[in-house]
Order: C-alpha cells, then sequence, then structure tokens
C-alpha cells in the first residue's frame, strides 16, 4: 500500500469512528508528515482524497475540518398538527453538508460571480444534472436542459413564449398547482381548467379540448399531483400523449416530487414520449428546500432557442453559488444519500396516513396510493369551512381547496391532507380529530 493510502485510511477509520468528530479539525500537514515520514504531497494527496469524498473540508489559514453530517434540530413545540402546509420539514435536512458544498462553491467559482452565466446554466452543473434525470428515466442531453430560479420562473416563461403550434390557451388541471393558477389569472393569460379526480381524467374532455380549445399546452402532474397526491395510470398517460400528437399540443410535465416514486413501473410522460410533445419539470423545493431556487426544464429540440431567449430576458442566471453548490451536492453523492433517507421518512408517513384514513374514516372515499399527501372527498351536506374552523381550535391546521381552481371553475367538495410538516407519531391523533368532527353531525347543512 502507497505511502498516502496509508494516511487516508487511517485518517478515514478515525472519522468514521468518531474518535474523530464533525467540526472537529484535522491534524496539520506538518504534524502527519513528521508521523508519517512523508512528504507534505503525500499528506496532501491523502487529504485531498477526503475532501473529494466530502469527509473533511479546508478552510482558508486555518487547515482541514471533519464535515458535520448535523441534521437541524426538531422543534420543541409539537402541540399543532399541520397538514395544510406542503413545504419539506426543515429539520430532516444535513444542513451542514450543504453548508460545506456552499463554502466549497464560493472558492471554486469565485471569478464567475463577477459574470453572467451561461444561458443554460451552469455547465458543471448540467452534467450532474443530466446523470441525475436517468434516475428520474429522463434521459436527454445537456444542451436540452436549462438551469432557472426555481420551476416556477420556467412556467412564466413558457406561458409568455411563443410555441411551434401559434397557439396562445393553457390548459390546466382542475384543481391544480394554485401558484401557476394564480400567475395565469394575474397575467390574464388566456387559460381553461378540465377536472382531475381521483380517478384521473376524461379522455373525452380532453380530445374536445386539444382539438377545438386553441391549446397551446397542457400542463399537468402525472405523478403526485398536487394537491390530490394521485397519479395518472400508464393507460391514461399513454392516451394523453396520443392526443397531443393527433392535435399538435405540447404537455408541460411538472415531476416536482418524482424523488418520492417508488414503483419502476410508473415512467414519467417524457419517458413515454416518442414526437418531443413533453417539457419537462424537475424541482429541488420539495425534497431539499424552497430557498435554494433552483430548477431543471429539459426542452424537445425546437423550443430551445425561443426558451432561451425569452429566459434571458426575464431570468439572465440563477445563483452561480446556489448552482456550484448543488453540483458539488449532488457530485459527491451527499444528494443520493440523503434523497434516500428523506424518502423513506415520507414513505413512513405516507404508509401512518393511509392507515389512520382507515381506521378512523373507512367510509370515506380515499386514493389507494399516497405520497405526502392525500385528499378526502366530502359528502355535499358538510359544511367544510366549519369543520377547519373547529379543529384549528383544536391544534388541527387544515386549508380549504379554492386556491386550487380558476374562478370560475365548478369544486368538489375536498379536503386537502399533507404530512410533510406532520411528524409520523401525530398522524394517527391528527385524523381521529378530523373524523370525529366529520363523524359528529354538528358541520352539517340544515
Amino acid at each position: 500500500m502507497l505511502k498516502y493510502e496509508i494516511i487516508y485510511h487511517d485518517l478515514l477509520q478515525l472519522i468514521q469512528s468518531g474518535q474523530m468528530p464533525s467540526g472537529s479539525k484535522v491534524p496539520s500537514i506538518r504534524s502527519l508528515k513528521q508521523q508519517y515520514a512523508c512528504s507534505t504531497s503525500t499528506v496532501q494527496t491523502a487529504l485531498f482524497k477526503l475532501e473529494e469524498q466530502h469527509l473533511i473540508y479546508a478552510v482558508p489559514k486555518s487547515g482541514f475540518y471533519v464535515v458535520d453530517h448535523e441534521m437541524l434540530p426538531k422543534p420543541a413545540d409539537q402541540t399543532i398538527i399541520d397538514f395544510a402546509t406542503a413545504s419539506p420539514t426543515w429539520h430532516h435536512f444535513p444542513y451542514r453538508d450543504f453548508q460545506h458544498c456552499m463554502n466549497k462553491a464560493i472558492d471554486m467559482y469565485q471569478e464567475d460571480l463577477f459574470h453572467y452565466g451561461t444561458s443554460h446554466g451552469l455547465p458543471s452543473l448540467l452534467k450532474e444534472a443530466q446523470k441525475l434525470l436517468e434516475s428520474y428515466q429522463v434521459f436527454t442531453g445537456t444542451n436540452q436542459i436549462f438551469v432557472t430560479s426555481g420551476v416556477q420562473r420556467a412556467l412564466s416563461i413558457l406561458s409568455v413564449m411563443p410555441f411551434p403550434n401559434g397557439r396562445t390557451r393553457i390548459l390546466v388541471e382542475q384543481p391544480g398547482y394554485h401558484l401557476y393558477l394564480g400567475y395565469l389569472e394575474a397575467h390574464a393569460i388566456p387559460v381553461a381548467g378540465i377536472q382531475r379526480t381521483a380517478e384521473g381524467i376524461d379522455l373525452n374532455i380532453l380530445e374536445h379540448m386539444f382539438q377545438q380549445g386553441d391549446i397551446k399546452f397542457f400542463y399537468c402532474m402525472p405523478r403526485f399531483h398536487n394537491p390530490l397526491g394521485t397519479s395518472l395510470s400508464k393507460k391514461q398517460k399513454t392516451a394523453i400523449l396520443k392526443l397531443a400528437h393527433q392535435y399538435d399540443v405540447y404537455i408541460v410535465e411538472d415531476d416536482y416530487i418524482a424523488d418520492f416514486e417508488e414503483s419502476t413501473k410508473n415512467d414519467p410522460l417524457y419517458a413515454m414520449d416518442i414526437h418531443d410533445r413533453v417539457i419537462y419539470l424537475k424541482s429541488f423545493s420539495k425534497i431539499m428546500f424552497p430557498g435554494l431556487r433552483i430548477g431543471l426544464t429539459v426542452l424537445p429540440d425546437n423550443m430551445i432557442a425561443p426558451f432561451q431567449r425569452f429566459k434571458r430576458i426575464s431570468d439572465i442566471d440563477s445563483s452561480m453559488i446556489s448552482q456550484g453548490a448543488l453540483e458539488l451536492y449532488i457530485k459527491s453523492g451527499m444528494f443520493l444519500r440523503y434523497r434516500d433517507q428523506v424518502k423513506q421518512a415520507y414513505i413512513q408517513r405516507a404508509l401512518e396516513l393511509q392507515k389512520a384514513l382507515q381506521k378512523h374514516l373507512p367510509d370515506y372515499q380515499t386514493p389507494t396510493v399516497m405520497a405526502m399527501h392525500t385528499h378526502l372527498t366530502l359528502p355535499k351536506h358538510v359544511n367544510l369551512p366549519s369543520v377547519i374552523r373547529s379543529l384549528a381550535e383544536k391544534n388541527v391546521l387544515l386549508e380549504m381547496m379554492d386556491e386550487h381552481y380558476l374562478d370560475g371553475f365548478y369544486q368538489d367538495k375536498l379536503l386537502k391532507i399533507n404530512v410533510s410538516k406532520v411528524e409520523k407519531n401525530q398522524i394517527n391523533e391528527g385524523i381521529e380529530k378530523i373524523a370525529d368532527e366529520l363523524n359528529s353531525g354538528r358541520h352539517h347543512f340544515v
């Protein structure tokens, strides 16, 4: 074994055994030279190998330190059961890991801070994004990938730029992503809605709208729909792609929580598309944190030039520091390790939610497959605002579905339930309280 390998393995053992704990300083190069009777370059080679694996990091004029994989502490107050908030649980994120990548990115890309980036995004991030997208069954070239300041920025660009079909109207699912619906209405962009239920979409209505609705693109969430939590069947996805090709309509696929997909058979629309009809969007807001403001857009070849032109006007480039940190986070393997860990936590919550719904609300229709959010279909005689107010007094938070619909579109009586901010041990208690209110008869219209 070479001398640098001996130093590397000895330090690695100290880190893994906890003898050199997270945040502690690594012995200096001078002391390691004396201990192992070797040259400076030999010690540096061992340290650089540990740094490449993100086990240690360098602090200028100070030395090397062990990366701290500590997660943020859980909040002390767990009296509130929040089924309303959709953002990820912040204390699940290993912030020290990402802080290390952020610091490293500042060192690596300091010159780039004084220049605008490329129109597509940081080239080294695009390469890592290409590999990551393959894990979602999205196979594409780096020239088709754009980095934007979140998926909402990509949606705003797509909404105003011209499409090859020359059309102007956007079709959205109802209910749907509330922030995008708000954007379309605020900017008076021509929009139409189509009902989405637990069973999916009525394909006859979809065909009629594709044929006569002047539809530019259809914005949809085939997997883990927000807010319903359901996914389209393979049969429906195949039919949607066929209709899109037949009537010259594009599909904008928002695959925002692809990270939580368990079934290897439930591919995105993009993987099934053979006619270049699908524009694929991937967010990191739910798997990491919303403040990162990084989204990925994958475009057909004929959409690259117009998207690039409109992006430069409205978005120039996303934060170079955020892009560099994300690149290092993915490249080091930290992202995949964290993704697998957080995925299992959310899957356990989803299973606990399903079990609680079956136990306390067996007579209510609920989806059979869930991620971290789902919905209940309520009888027409239930006074939903009254239910929500009463539960809030018992520290159980829920929200109405109003903002998930376009103005004037027919609304089903749905109750959305999200467990992304609810601890596993709170889920059963929260659902039991919801069941008590729904079954009490106190919230029925007379």
